[in-house]
């Protein structure tokens, strides 16, 4: 439960500032229908701006785990959004939102405790985002903000961004087992208990999974948690540690062509030696502390990341005798940390709010990229060592005019440095860039229980920095390439309006467009820059969340978006994957002991493959489940199935050229698909106590 506190200054005006808390055994808007859900307290950082824009809220962590969910990244549907695969279970997930198809991260920063999840500069993309390490059950709660209107979001965050806060304290100790078919294995365990002043957080999890693949995915992952609070959000501190080993086949998307001839069945695989692996270890505090004029924040974090991903994703096109296997190494060391003041003013004897800020990280990056056959090296197409650093300094100030109108106007201003040394020399070099964008925004109302957002906001994301250096193709070093910019901006802008008239709904209809100066990006799967063109999205969001009662909850969320090249080309106008549909309807029961429940429906719809329109992709429509039985000892029991219609779509598609064995040297262009797994069923005995 989201809990405002108010804090007097000085009679007779209360503070605006605002206590919040997640918890979930208190009575709440919506039920929990988790089998190992405990609930306790957390708090998404020290202070928590009003919601100023249509599209931005707080879910709390007994709505995420009231889902019935195959992966940890798809709590984030909740957002709402989509979130699919398209090949092994240990690999990043990949993010459709309001018409992009945002890759693994590219442009919806994903925070975890004040840490960033995505990676710069990555050896498999722009703002790899992998969420594979996070432990549902320690959710607290999620804030989100869609578009890039919030001050405190910098790179990557034009669709929207995503901070998850863990707990600090869990209200019962957990003890859970999961089995299920295609060899699905899961256990986890959580405690926290009292230690010296503060509380004490330890949790573990290990998870196994082969998937109906003909190659098994092989999955083997372990995750674990250890946390240390003391305070209040308010006025308190905490150290935490997490740490991540995964290993994993990677199954990935397959030509549609190789299973209609009957060469490989719907779940087979061209190449069975794709493989990945990745470590993430990391230590990260915050500290807060309030006084009678506003709230001091400070965080900082650092982290050590490994990755090795084995790809083939165009078989025998390039080498018709070794094949097309590449090797992608990531391994790097980064920190940074924010500090931030929120304070409190009068403007002509108006309340007002003010909100001053400094972000920082550095990364020392090494990246390859190597040519391999079953896994065994062949050539090296590029090895470099990169060291990235950014800054930011944020500043918001909020002023309620009258009782229908308030308005927030902030800037931020990012600059970024970058040293490359490449072992091509010609790609060695040194990049500076900056931006400062602004972000007004304003309400008006409640008329008739109904308010009107209006906002506009700048955003950005950086480049890989070997695309801001390099000069030459590192595949084929005669021919020379274009540098891509650093930084590259996004404008949005967005009039929406909420209604809370009916008790117990939340309702949002937003109208929204952002323009993208150019989509440049690095491609990791060729070690090569391939600038895009400008794009411009506009589009249609609504979103409700219904409390019919305390023990049952409805919500269906819906966007259209229209996206398309900004310039004339002959190749066409349609932005390549770009959801024009997304739709999703939930029912949730439950409350307590006893029978507890959820039903989810997504709708991904189909989406444009080449730039003329004349190659698409089919839409997928899939219905998951769960319902199970808290006993009055502490002990839940769960059933969830998955894919409840068993339909045969696809996870996601692609349009491209490879080359089978024994077909033409120039390859044949065709779809490319990873499918939806067949109906599953994992059964969840859990003890919370």
């Amino acid at each position: 439960m989201l809990e405002p506190r108010l804090r007097p200054r000085k009679p007779p005006k209360p503070s605006r500032f605002r206590k919040i808390s997640v918890v979930a055994e208190a009575p709440v808007a919506t039920p929990n229908a988790s089998a190992a859900y405990a609930g306790g307290i957390t708090g998404i950082g020290c202070t928590l701006r009003p919601v100023e824009v249509a599209s931005a809220g707080i879910i709390t962590g007994a709505q995420i785990n009231s889902r019935p969910v195959t992966r940890p990244g798809e709590m984030l549907e909740e957002v709402p959004g989509i979130i699919t695969q398209h090949s092994g279970e240990g690999k990043a997930n990949q993010f459709f939102l309001r018409g992009f198809n945002l890759d693994h991260g590219t442009d919806i920063p994903i925070s975890v405790d004040g840490m960033p999840v995505n990676m710069r500069t990555h050896a498999h993309g722009q703002g790899y985002a992998d969420l594979n390490f996070l432990i549902p059950e320690l959710v607290g709660a999620v804030e989100f903000h869609k578009g890039p209107y919030f001050v405190r979001d910098g790179d990557c965050a034009s669709a929207g961004s995503v901070r998850i806060d863990y707990l600090d304290k869990l209200n019962r100790n957990i003890v859970l087992a999961q089995l299920g078919n295609f060899g699905f294995k899961r256990a986890l365990t959580a405690a926290s208990a009292p230690l010296g002043e503060g509380n004490l957080l330890v949790a573990g999890e290990a998870q196994f999974y082969d998937g109906p693949w003909v190659v098994p995915d092989a999955l083997r992952k372990f995750s674990g948690v250890g946390r240390y609070s003391q305070g209040t959000p308010l006025d308190g501190f905490a150290v935490t540690g997490m740490a991540y080993w995964a290993k994993w086949h990677t199954t990935n998307h397959i030509p549609g062509r190789a299973v209609a001839e009957g060469i490989i069945g719907r779940f087979g695989t061209i190449d069975p030696s794709d493989a990945g692996d990745t470590v993430r270890f990391s230590l990260s505090g915050r500290r807060s502390r309030s006084d009678a004029g506003g709230i001091t924040r400070a965080s900082a974090y650092v982290i050590r990341y490994r990755m090795n991903l084995f790809n083939n994703f165009t078989y025998f096109l390039n080498d018709p005798v070794n094949g097309d296997q590449f090797h992608q190494r990531d391994s790097r060391a980064l920190g940074g940390g924010e500090v931030s003041r929120a304070f409190q003013g009068d403007l002509f004897g108006l309340p007002m709010e003010n909100e001053i800020g400094m972000q920082t990280c550095p990364d020392d990056i090494r990246v390859g990229l190597f040519d391999t056959t079953a896994r065994r090296h062949r050539s090296t197409v590029l090895d470099d060592r990169v060291l990235e650093a950014s800054a930011a300094f944020y500043y918001e100030n909020r002023v309620r005019w009258t009782d229908w109108l308030r308005t927030g106007v902030g800037f931020r201003a990012d600059g970024y440095y970058a040293d490359v040394c490449s072992d091509m020399p010609a790609n060695s070099g040194k990049a500076r860039d900056g931006i400062v964008n602004p972000k007004p925004g304003a309400v008006f109302g409640p008329w008739l229980d109904t308010e009107l957002y209006v906002n506009y906001g700048g955003g950005f994301h950086s480049n890989d920095a070997r695309g801001v250096t390099a000069t030459v193709d590192p595949v084929s070093p005669l021919f020379n390439v274009s540098r891509s910019p650093f930084l590259v901006p996004s404008t949005g802008y967005e009039v929406g309006i909420r209604n809370p008239s009916i008790v117990g709904l939340e309702t949002s209809l937003v109208l929204f467009r952002l323009d993208f100066a150019s989509e440049n990006l690095f491609q990791g799967d060729t070690g090569t820059t391939e600038p895009s063109r400008p794009t411009r999205r506009f589009g249609i969001e609504w979103s409700n969340h219904y409390a019919v009662v305390p023990w049952l909850a409805l919500e269906g969320d819906l966007t259209i978006t229209n996206a398309r090249f900004a310039d004339r080309d002959p190749l066409g106008s349609r932005v390549l994957e770009a959801p024009a549909t997304i739709a999703s309807a939930g029912v949730t029961f439950g409350e307590g002991q006893g029978w507890f429940g959820s039903l989810r429906f997504r709708y991904f719809g189909p989406r444009p493959l080449i730039e003329d329109n004349s190659v698409r992709s089919k839409p997928t429509a899939l219905l998951n489940g769960r319902v199970g039985y808290n006993f009055d000892n502490g002990v839940s029991l769960s059933l969830g199935i998955f894919n409840l219609t068993n339909a045969k779509a696809d996870q996601i598609t692609y349009y491209y050229v490879s080359r089978l064995p024994g077909e033409d040297a120039a390859g044949v262009a065709d779809r490319h698909f990873h499918p939806v797994e067949p109906t599953a069923v994992r059964l969840t005995l859990a003890g919370r106590f």
